[in-house]
Order: structure tokens, then C-alpha cells, then sequence
């Protein structure tokens, strides 16, 4: 089994970053992280704890949304990204894969993915690159000649991964890759995540509520509650973590539990530390 370790390297910083919907709504609350080049890097939290927004902010997503990044700042490779847009990330080589996929539904499965070579590749980069994909999703390979929108869920999934890698990226942000997913399928999309990562080099940030399944592909964790990051580590010492254990994982010393089943939650809040 393929398994990359990051490097000493930090390609991305966000530091103490607050982000604010329509001038009024306050989402994060001073959120910051950093990403190892070279590493997965899982951000983890249940709806609304603001893992989709940090994404935004790194990608240049969040003025679509009539949000901004109002205090912090943001770091690619040393550099101040706030003022940039998606496409010049893009071309910097930061690409985000959307939740929910966001295949162009009238589109081929492989005219999805050439839209993603759009930077410039010459023919024969290209040509490489697509084959590359389908060495990677052999199912889309199958179903290339199909119209996206009569395609699966996995299968989008997998068209909207490779439709990233089309822009020889250097970090992609993952938003909720298991949403939607059978467990099987969701196993298969990481285990690429994983070869994708140990093979081509491309450095992961993936936003995900599976917390069992991110953990066991990521090498280090944040995890979000209500816009603020309270706890963080290396996959293997959150896992470990009671506390991640108890209300993350459903496990406990008294076997599996679940939220219902407690009156008080004691987590080690890392801003109280």
C-alpha cells in the first residue's frame, strides 16, 4: 500500500482568520492551520463548524458568496493570497473540488475532464494527463462517451477529482468527499486520494464529517466547531484521543456511544488551553 509522509515544508498557512457573510454573519472565528507540502491533511467537524468557508477563503471562493476574509491572513507558499482570484490560484496551482461534485451535467464525462486542462497544457500534456485519470478511475474511462448527468454519484465524485488533477495541481482542497457515498465507494475514494498523493505529489486538504475514514488516510487533523479549531494533531494521536474517540468516533471504554447518550461534553477545548 502507497503511503506518502509530508515533508518539513509548509506549503499553506492560515493564520487567525475571520470570515463574515453579508457584512453581518461572523462564521470563523479566528481559524488557524497549517498544510505540509506533500501531506493529507484532514479538516474535520460536523455542519456548520466552518470547514466548507475555510476552503473558500484558501481558494479565493468565498466573494461569490458575498463573504470575505475581514481579519487574518492567508499564505501560499510564503505569499499573501487574499487579494487573488480562483483563477489565478488555480493557476498557482491551489484547485478545489466543490461539495456536491458540480459536474456539468450536459457535458461527456470526458469533456468534464478536459475542462480542467484549461492552464495552458499543450495537446500532448494533455493527452498524457487524461490518461492519467483514467489510470487512476478506470470507471470513468468506461464511461467517458456518457453524459455526466446520467453518471452515479461515485462516478461524479470521480469525474470531479479528475477533472482537477486535468490542472497539474500542487494542493487540492477536498470538500465532503464521502457525502452521498456507499461505504465501499467512499473507501475507493480515498485509497486514491491516497495513490494520487504518494504518486503525483499533490498535497491534500480535505474538509470531511467521516472523521473514522479521514483519519485513517490523513497524516494530521484540525477540528472545527463552530468556526473555531479545537483540537488538533496527527491523525494517529486524534485517534487516540478520548475525547476524539467519545464524540468524534462513536467509541468509548464503555464500547460505541452516541451524542444522545451523554449529558455533557468534555472536550479539551484548545483555546481554553
Amino acid at each position: 500500500m502507497l503511503d506518502a509522509a509530508p515533508t518539513r515544508e509548509t506549503v499553506l498557512e492560515v493564520n487567525n482568520i475571520e470570515v463574515i457573510y453579508n457584512h453581518v454573519i461572523l462564521v470563523l472565528k479566528g481559524v488557524s492551520l497549517t498544510v505540509p507540502k506533500g501531506g493529507i491533511t484532514a479538516l474535520l467537524g460536523g455542519n456548520g463548524a466552518g470547514k466548507s468557508t475555510t476552503l473558500k477563503a484558501i481558494s479565493g471562493l468565498l466573494k461569490s458568496e458575498r463573504g470575505e476574509v475581514t481579519k487574518g491572513q492567508i499564505l501560499y507558499r510564503g505569499e499573501n493570497t487574499a487579494d487573488k482570484d480562483p483563477a489565478d490560484l488555480v493557476r498557482r496551482g491551489v484547485i478545489q473540488v466543490m461539495e456536491g461534485r458540480h459536474c456539468f451535467e450536459h457535458l461527456t464525462v470526458e469533456e468534464n475532464l478536459l475542462t480542467g486542462s484549461y492552464t495552458g497544457n499543450s495537446r500532448a500534456q494533455v493527452a498524457e494527463d487524461l490518461e492519467m485519470v483514467y489510470n487512476y478511475f478506470p470507471r470513468l474511462r468506461e464511461r467517458r462517451k456518457s453524459q455526466a448527468g446520467y453518471t452515479s454519484g461515485g462516478e461524479q465524485q470521480m469525474c470531479a477529482i479528475g477533472r482537477a488533477l486535468m490542472s497539474r495541481p500542487e494542493t487540492v482542497l477536498l470538500d465532503e468527499p464521502s457525502m452521498g457515498l456507499a461505504p465501499q465507494l467512499v473507501e475507493q475514494i480515498f485509497e486514491i486520494v491516497r495513490e494520487v498523493n504518494a504518486r503525483e505529489g499533490v498535497t491534500f486538504l480535505l474538509a470531511e464529517q467521516n472523521t473514522n475514514v479521514a483519519l485513517r488516510y490523513a497524516h494530521t487533523g484540525y477540528i472545527l466547531e463552530s468556526g473555531r479549531v479545537v483540537m488538533e494533531g496527527t491523525a494517529q494521536e486524534l485517534r487516540e484521543n478520548p475525547d476524539v474517540a467519545e464524540f468524534y468516533l462513536g467509541m468509548s471504554d464503555k464500547g460505541r456511544r452516541s451524542f444522545r447518550d451523554v449529558r455533557s461534553y468534555r472536550r479539551r477545548k484548545r483555546w481554553l488551553a
